[in-house]
């Protein structure tokens, strides 16, 4: 093994701008402003290539509820998971966002739910706008492993290879010199669960047989299966994309050392993404289904 000092010392500063104690620019907050903005700006290249029904206005308040969603379900869905008793012995903890804890499987669920509700509001297929969503979560997802590598937050396990990390908040009471040095974890996460699905559900989005078309008074219509193109299956890509997500989080977990106690004997993510991987599966089962019976 490399004597520890000729490995990389972790010393990326998380804060941007500091107020107060509580109060700071963070590099974790920028990173989902920018993925909100990313979403934004993908919902409007949709519509103006003629592939999305969904108005500029209108994607202002798709991108709100997300925002929503994803604050609500990831603090909740993190307390849940993964700290329940500090919730159970202080409920109002909930809203102590200065102290962290985001969990990316609680993100999904608020998500999924304020698509749903989008979606009634809009006389949407839900399962179309859950396609949509499942086109610009994976570029927040990016940033926001990016963002847990620059705090210096979920490292991986002790490891010798040459791109190893030191980590000092990894062993705080011991001297640097002294403390093992890791994966980065993070960065892996950053490619197996953002970038490589972001490039894969954007290859789809774009090559998908059938897509919305706008007439000349810029009212959107969709091929139907039976006509001369054959419609998009709504909610395909959103299983192929928890899919995905899943196989790539469940890869990452083999080099991140565990934040909670495990389930099973497997890390908690893992065991979380085993449910998401399978309601993947079962959304592009029940899509295919429904395809299949509008087609008779």
């Amino acid at each position: 093994m490399k004597p520890v000092l000729a490995y990389w010392v972790h010393d990326l500063e998380p804060v941007i701008i500091e107020f107060t104690d509580k109060i700071a620019v963070r590099w974790y907050g920028v990173a989902y402003v920018a993925g909100f903005l990313i979403a934004m700006g993908l919902l409007n290249l949709y519509w103006r290539k003629g592939r999305s029904p969904i108005a500029p206005r209108s994607q202002e308040n798709l991108v709100f509820a997300l925002i929503l969603g994803v604050m609500i379900g990831g603090r909740i869905g993190y307390f849940l998971f993964y700290d329940f008793g500090s919730l159970a012995r202080n409920p109002l903890v909930l809203f102590q966002v200065w102290e962290g804890g985001m969990a990316s499987h609680g993100g999904f669920l608020g998500v999924a739910i304020a698509a749903f509700w989008m979606a009634r509001r809009m006389k949407l297929p839900f399962l179309q706008l859950w396609d949509y969503c499942a086109t610009m979560v994976p570029a927040g997802l990016m940033l926001g492993r990016i963002a847990n590598f620059i705090n210096g937050e979920l490292w991986g396990k002790v490891t010798d290879v040459p791109w190893a990390v030191i980590f000092p908040d990894s062993d705080p009471l011991v001297p640097v010199e002294l403390i093992a040095p890791r994966h980065p974890s993070q960065l892996y996460a950053a490619v197996l669960e953002g970038l490589i699905p972001l490039i894969y559900i954007q290859w789809r989005f774009w090559k998908v047989t059938g897509r919305w078309t706008l007439d000349s008074g810029k009212k959107p219509k969709v091929q139907r299966p039976g006509s001369s193109v054959q419609g998009p299956r709504y909610g395909h890509l959103a299983g192929e994309f928890l899919i995905l997500y899943s196989l790539g989080r469940m890869i990452g977990e083999v080099f991140r050392e565990p934040d909670a106690e495990l389930i099973l004997s497997i890390s908690r993510g893992t065991f979380y993404s085993i449910f998401l991987m399978l309601a993947g599966i079962g959304l592009i089962l029940w899509t295919r289904s429904l395809t299949n019976a509008q087609s008779r």
